[in-house]
């Protein structure tokens, strides 16, 4: 990126999660791209207990001494009045807003039989309520503009993955919130278009804190890592930029060097009975050969070409 291509000159970006890994990689590359930039961070371990400032106010100020322009933020996302402060927070330091990085979340893998009530709630409400309520928050500042008359080019990037399009063994809670983010994208994009706010997601396969714990650790020693974090940050980037014009509803699998547009539930064949209901009989019979005939699901590691070359 050259001092005269700087796609973020003058606006404003949120990134929630951005004390770490990928989350971290967005803001120096938002603030890079000429963003002012609201570090958000809680701060808490992989699995969300404890909290800390410091990695929200590390990044920021690593931010401020490269010159940009950044504060820290350690408002947790996943309450009502944490996410409005939040969206306030950007408006009041930087006199607006026009980017929402949904990125914040946790992890607290268990198979089905095995996750607790707690672990489903908490790493839903970190991720799934997180980002409805940031961007219901922002959303309602957007409209609020939009209705004054102002022009509004805003953009939200939520976070989904291949767990929540594809499933994933031991993912159970993890994955539903996934799939739900994927859905709450697709109808924010229908819902705010009209406001001139775009809603796009991203299903990143990057090495962070939390993937490691899942067992995505390993290191290449000499040239091109794929698996990076800081590689994904560039399709965000275009995304949150009014470049990306008309974009919306759109998600996209993205890996070092890579970028796949995803496409969503097709219904396939069918068992049609054009003059009235089927019966039980005749579906008995007849679509179990139908369903021979689908695709079947797609997993996690067959979903972009690095997984394709392992399997």
């Amino acid at each position: 990126m050259t001092e005269t291509s700087r796609p973020q000159e003058g606006r404003v970006a949120i990134i929630t999660g951005a004390g770490r890994g990928i989350g971290r990689e967005h803001a120096l590359a938002y603030a890079n791209a000429g963003a002012s930039v609201v570090v958000n961070d809680f701060g808490g371990a992989g699995d969300g207990t404890g909290g800390s400032q410091a990695p929200a106010e590390q990044v920021a100020e690593e931010i401020r001494a490269a010159g940009g322009k950044a504060i820290a933020n350690y408002d947790d996302v996943s309450e009502p009045e944490s996410s409005e402060n939040l969206i306030k927070a950007a408006v009041d330091e930087f006199g607006r807003l026009d980017v929402l990085v949904n990125n914040a979340g946790i992890l607290r893998d268990r198979t089905l039989l095995n996750t607790s009530v707690e672990d489903w709630d908490s790493v839903v409400k970190v991720h799934l309520r997180g980002m409805f309520l940031t961007s219901k928050a922002a959303g309602n500042y957007w409209r609020d503009r939009s209705k004054a008359g102002d022009e509004v080019a805003a953009r939200i990037i939520n976070t989904t993955s291949g767990s929540g399009l594809f499933g994933n063994f031991g993912q159970a809670n993890y994955a539903a919130a996934k799939a739900g983010i994927a859905s709450l994208t697709l109808v924010s994009a229908l819902e705010l278009e009209r406001y001139g706010v775009t809603a796009n997601a991203i299903a990143p396969v990057a090495k962070t804190r939390l993937t490691a714990s899942a067992g995505m650790a390993a290191e290449i020693d000499e040239g091109f890592d794929p698996y990076a974090p800081e590689h994904v940050s560039p399709l965000v980037l275009w995304l949150g930029s009014r470049e990306a014009g008309n974009v919306t509803g759109r998600v996209f699998s993205v890996i070092g060097g890579y970028v796949g547009v995803v496409e969503g539930w097709n219904i396939g064949p069918t068992l049609f009975e054009e003059d009235g209901p089927l019966s039980y009989e005749r579906i008995a019979a007849e679509l179990p050969q139908v369903i021979e005939k689908a695709r079947p699901n797609a997993v996690v590691y067959e979903a972009h070409p690095y997984g394709k070359k392992k399997a």
